[in-house]
């Protein structure tokens, strides 16, 4: 696992010179990438959303397309469309935004829900169906999504079936007094306009995401996973509990952790790093319920037993 945690410290030593006093969130974005899932950052403007998914493209050295989600935003504007051309008298494929390595959707919540479920297919199948055609997307294929938690006129809250295709739903805040004021010496002395250099190629990256597979987990431990999420459909205060994707990608995750770490093997410690942030967006807490939502999560950590 050696080339995994060397993969792992380059990119990070990268991206922390543009994103700075985000270390932990650092650390979920590689292992979300590493484990070959899309990413869903829930934040307010201004807390470095773009230029973290920027580093992480420019770090592998992968294209990169931003869309910016608004209402008029049409599904052919993501995935594409057949256009006639007169000159030749055939139709012609115009690619959409999908046909790139890493894609951030900025506020997906802005677009409508036709548009929002375009990306289901492209996310879960790594493929984009136009016209009856399917076409292969671009390997690796990363999606990274934003949305503000705080305005919610003029926005569709994306539905549980979107929301379970994100590996992983994180929230970046602000950064603590030290690391605003480097921000502010960087950008004074002009340090962020040059250009971020490539640490991983793409094959390097493909090679780690196949061995982040390898990572063996013991059956305790996933029986100390399936306990987990077992205990999120059983809770008096959650709705819908986390389905077996969720579980799949708890599993995942948890190989990933262990990978950064330098590790060939998942330990619970892993499971208990990760858990919070893949499980708290695809569970629906019920409405008499008074708890919040993080709340409820470390009461069922503390409700299951960690093997030994």
């Amino acid at each position: 696992m050696e080339s995994i945690f060397k993969i792992y410290n380059s990119l990070k030593d990268n991206i922390n010179s543009r994103v700075m006093g985000k270390d932990t969130i650092i650390d979920r974005c590689i292992v979300t990438l590493l484990c070959n899932g899309h990413l869903l950052l829930e934040d307010i403007p201004g807390t470095a959303k773009t230029t973290l998914a920027k580093s992480i493209a420019l770090s592998i050295g992968a294209d990169f397309k931003r869309v910016q989600c608004t209402p008029d935003l049409l599904p052919s504007d993501i995935l594409g469309i057949n256009y006639y051309n007169q000159n030749s008298g055939e139709f012609i494929l115009r690619k959409g935004a999908v046909f790139t390595n890493i894609l951030l959707a900025d506020e997906i919540n802005r677009s409508t829900p036709r548009t929002q479920s375009s990306l289901l297919e492209c996310m879960a199948e790594k493929q984009v169906s136009i016209d009856g055609t399917t076409y292969t997307l671009e390997n690796p294929f990363f999606v990274i999504a934003t949305q503000n938690p705080i305005e919610n006129f003029g926005t569709y809250p994306l539905p549980e079936a979107q929301l379970d295709r994100f590996f992983m739903c994180l929230s970046l805040g602000y950064p603590n007094r030290d690391a605003e004021d480097k921000i502010l010496e960087e950008y004074s002395n002009n340090s962020m306009d040059s250009p971020l250099n490539k640490v991983v190629t793409i094959k390097e990256l493909l090679q780690a995401q196949n061995d982040i597979k390898n990572i063996s987990i013991s059956s305790d431990v996933r029986k100390y996973i399936l306990d987990l999420i077992d205990a999120t459909r059983n809770n008096k205060n959650i709705q819908l509990g986390v389905s077996t994707r969720g579980a799949i990608s708890l599993m995942r995750a948890s190989q990933g952790v262990a990978g950064i770490n330098g590790r060939d093997f998942v330990c619970p410690e892993d499971v208990l790093f990760i858990f919070k942030d893949v499980v708290s967006h695809r569970i629906v807490l019920k409405n008499d319920s008074l708890n919040s939502k993080d709340k409820i999560v470390q009461s069922i950590v503390e409700s299951v037993s960690v093997p030994r």
